[in-house]
């Protein structure tokens, strides 16, 4: 039988040093003795003892006799955590959790340039759809679910320079190559958090698209559905929002 994990530190010190911590935290300026024993409920010499070990190891900074804010140690630490979280690493099981309820090819994406690039792929051979871009496969942004998702993020005058760049060169029937066209199309993404590829990469195939953010919430990924035209749900758009989100949280994204 498992034992189960106790929800508290088993040393007392520790279970009052994190207590501490939440409080210097909680507080954007320094906060005084007084008020971090208040808030603790720590006997003042009981929380002045454990602030100086802190200090010791520059967790906590003493800006000035008897207050206290957190120290540059956390940030260094953070630092190092934030650089090992990747963006891959954190959805993969969140994209195989949305491939089971949908059955058909989930993506994770970033942008280089002017184009799309696939990262990740979750899918099965059940899908009866063949392969829409290889992981490694690049796509232009206009022409893609998530390529729309980072012109939206763009100001108006970048989203013109990208059609000038690129000229807005169609791949079938459905692209669109018309700016003031995709500039409503942006729009629509930015109202729905939501972009659509509505058979314009590639004919018999629609996706839809939900971002992806960091802690600076800046997006940087996308997360889509891929599917025969006929097959794609309109249902599945809230839970894929759902999956981008949780990602977006993993990387330490806080919605305002």
């Amino acid at each position: 039988m498992t034992s189960k994990a106790p929800s508290t530190p088993a040393i007392q010190v520790l279970e009052r040093m994190f207590m501490l911590l939440d409080v210097l935290a909680a507080h954007p300026d320094p906060v005084a003795l007084k008020d971090i024993s208040e808030q603790t409920g720590l006997h003042p010499s009981t929380a002045h003892r454990i602030l100086n070990d802190l200090a010791l190891g520059r967790y906590v900074d003493r800006p000035e006799a008897g207050s206290y804010r957190l120290g540059m140690r956390l940030l260094e630490l953070g630092n190092l955590v934030k650089a090992r979280l990747d963006v891959r690493d954190a959805a993969l099981n969140p994209m195989r959790d949305l491939h089971k309820l949908t059955h058909q090819p989930v993506n994770l994406s970033v942008r280089q340039g002017d184009e799309i690039v696939y990262i990740e792929r979750t899918y099965s051979e059940r899908s009866g759809m063949q392969v829409v871009r290889a992981v490694g496969g690049r796509a232009p942004l206009h022409l893609t679910s998530v390529g729309k998702l980072f012109l939206a993020h763009d100001d108006p005058q970048r989203v013109r320079a990208y059609a000038t760049r690129t000229g807005l060169t169609g791949h079938t029937r459905n692209s669109i190559t018309e700016l003031p066209v995709l500039e409503r199309e942006l729009s629509r993404v930015r109202q729905m958090e939501l972009a659509r590829d509505n058979e314009e990469l590639e004919l018999g195939v629609r996706c839809m698209a939900a971002g992806i953010f960091d802690d600076q919430e800046r997006l940087v990924a996308g997360l889509s559905i891929s599917a025969p035209a006929d097959r794609l749900e309109e249902g599945w758009s809230e839970r894929l929002k759902d999956t981008a989100r949780q990602i977006s949280l993993s990387l330490g994204y806080r919605p305002a």
